[in-house]
């Protein structure tokens, strides 16, 4: 009697073998990460390098060695001072809804919506937050009485230092992520005497997580917690204008590796490159600034808007291509700075 093959049986036997093949393939075109060494922190170097273009050049300054640990409080006040006491760039109009209101070194913004202003970030102290940003709004046509928010992308004092003098002058609420909102309520990162004091958390001001939406009149921002600066960063995604178009804005919150030997803390930054890469794809961001003009080149874009003609490309707008490029660029400049920490 002949022996008949069930046909359930041999479907099942066909799927398992063309699974089995589908992961030795799958492990054939994946190799298994490298150790760190000197070559793989060559070979993330040159990944960003090559990503960076000459566009994105000025992110590369991510791929130089950092510091082990933070500098003697002495070193860190000077240098702090150093860096304030450099003359202020004139604000200006970035897009139809976004301002530029801040420092040479250190970045404020003005979002104008119909129903007030959300600002983001604080700058030093009260001193720049009354020169730079009340003294720039007003220069630039808006009215400091109608900031609604303070964002506060992370709890350093040059993103915090004017806050309090803000929210108590004009009842304006403060944004922080809860991380953050604690590390300045018990433990500082950076205590220096040169910032202003961090904010004091009161009843009207916010706690927010992740992919939290801030809504004010006609405007929406979406807050994306990006561990790694801080650990509770905050990276503000928004809609602007110019010249009757619409793009998509992130503000990156938190660049540089300032805080030491930290290689989980690394870890954590290198995910949220990536993360807020996939985030940029999908939501076709093609606008991406920074907090530091250093790495986003505001101040010559600003420049350059004031000199264009009218209807010319805005600087700002640089594509969703670009965007994702910045963001592989901090990330594997992250990635050699965690192979340098683990082989140290």
């Amino acid at each position: 009697m002949a022996f008949r093959k069930n046909p359930r049986t041999l479907l099942l036997k066909t799927t398992a073998l063309a699974a089995v093949a589908a992961f030795i393939q799958g492990c054939a075109q994946t190799p298994a990460q490298q150790p760190p060494s000197e070559a793989t922190i060559a070979a993330h170097v040159a990944a960003a390098t090559r990503d960076a273009g000459t566009d994105l050049a000025p992110l590369l300054a991510l791929c130089k060695p950092a510091p082990a640990a933070q500098p003697p409080q002495a070193e860190l006040d000077k240098g702090l001072r150093a860096l304030i006491d450099k003359p202020a760039p004139p604000p200006g109009k970035a897009f139809d809804n976004l301002y530029f209101v801040g420092a040479d070194w250190v970045s404020a913004w003005a979002i104008k919506t119909s129903d007030g202003i959300i600002l983001i970030d604080a700058l030093n102290n009260q001193m720049e937050a009354a020169a730079l940003i009340e003294g720039g709004m007003r220069r630039l046509g808006l009215d400091p009485a109608q900031i609604k928010y303070v964002v506060v992308t992370h709890g350093h004092g040059d993103h915090y230092g004017g806050a309090p003098y803000l929210a108590q002058k004009y009842r304006a609420r403060v944004v922080m992520s809860e991380a953050d909102w604690t590390m300045t309520e018990t433990k500082l990162e950076f205590a220096t005497p040169v910032w202003g004091a961090p904010p004091k958390r009161g009843a009207g001001d916010m706690s927010v997580k992740d992919g939290d939406r801030l809504t004010l009149g006609d405007t929406t921002v979406t807050l994306y917690i990006t561990p790694g600066h801080t650990m509770g960063t905050i990276s503000p995604v928004f809609d602007v204008t110019a010249d009757g178009q619409k793009h998509r804005a992130m503000l990156w919150g938190g660049t540089a590796f300032n805080f030491g030997k930290n290689v989980p803390r690394l870890g954590s930054y290198i995910d949220a490159t990536r993360r807020m890469g996939t985030v940029a794809e999908a939501q076709k961001i093609d606008v991406l600034v920074s907090n530091h003009s250093g790495y986003d080149g505001s101040q010559g874009k600003l420049a350059a808007l004031r000199q264009q003609p009218a209807g010319a490309a805005n600087p700002f707008v640089i594509g969703t291509p670009a965007v994702s490029r910045a963001l592989n660029v901090m990330g594997e400049c992250a990635q050699a700075q965690r192979d340098r920490f683990v082989l140290q």
